[in-house]
């Protein structure tokens, strides 16, 4: 790519992250519905691109089941069900598209999509729920997952070095990482600090360095998924980014984690509350 070229890419890249970005954020402010269907509308997409790249040609009744059952789980979420029933509705449409697949011998893939796609968006509705807790938690969760990716993408280009996964995405490297990281760590600490977290410094720290971590993962299992099925980006949705599930992936792991441990310390129908006062 010439240097033009890769100046213009970047420059779409930033328009399209401030877009999204103050659409993010807007949504996540008017919270309700709204933000509902903001939840729903990342897990249809990411299950769309999913099964774009992954579902066998022949496997088209399969992939018209996946997608209704998900639908009924999504039906549910912008209802305002608790996470608790809709992680047992998400595991019956699981089982249900399981045995489908094994059925129709449509493979593993499709059901896999199903529980990432459906689980994200349980994720991010749940850990919004409708109060002020929930509100911070979102808050925080992007602080820290938007800081990581910001200061991984250009600390990683200006200092270069050692490639952190090479195999899996040749253009990631350990000074992208570990920048990404402090990022992060400032970033969560000062928003949790500033929205009045009652965690103390060290849990801060210790809870923004695992969610950051957890971040550059997600970030390389959607990478392997791509290289597996041989595709540079999981589609074209988003000017400069690629695909919903291109610019989501570090966000899913990081979302899926918090509401992970938010649940087991202050229930599945409440997480933010394990990190914020109601």
């Amino acid at each position: 790519m010439s240097g033009r070229a890769a100046a213009s890419n970047l420059q779409q890249r930033v328009l399209s992250g401030i877009v999204l970005v103050a659409v993010a954020l807007a949504l996540t402010l008017a919270g309700g519905v709204w933000y509902r269907l903001l939840a729903a509308a990342i897990a249809g997409a990411v299950l769309y691109e999913w099964l774009a790249m992954s579902a066998p040609a022949g496997a088209r009744a399969h992939r018209a089941v996946v997608a209704v059952l998900l639908g009924l789980v999504l039906a549910m979420l912008l209802a305002g069900l608790p996470a608790s029933t809709l992680l047992v509705a998400l595991a019956v449409a699981v089982v249900a598209s399981a045995a489908h697949a094994a059925y129709a011998g449509a493979g593993f893939w499709p059901v896999a999509g199903l529980a990432y796609a459906g689980l994200l968006g349980i994720s991010l509705a749940a850990l919004r729920g409708g109060d002020a807790a929930g509100l911070y938690a979102t808050l925080f969760l992007f602080a820290v997952v938007w800081a990581t990716d910001i200061f991984a993408y250009f600390v990683g280009r200006a200092l270069g070095g050692p490639k952190l996964a090479p195999s899996i995405s040749p253009g990631k490297t350990w000074s992208g990482a570990l920048g990404g990281t402090a990022a992060a760590i400032l970033a969560g600490t000062a928003v949790a600090s500033g929205l009045g977290s009652p965690l103390g410094w060290v849990a801060l720290v210790a809870l923004t360095l695992a969610l950051s971590a957890v971040s550059q993962i997600g970030d390389l299992f959607e990478s392997s998924i791509k290289r597996r099925f041989g595709v540079k980006d999981s589609s074209q949705l988003i000017p400069g980014h690629g695909g919903v599930m291109d610019r989501v992936d570090g966000l899913a792991a990081a979302a899926v984690a918090l509401f992970s441990v938010g649940a087991l310390l202050a229930g599945p129908d409440a997480p933010a509350a394990a990190f914020f006062a109601r």
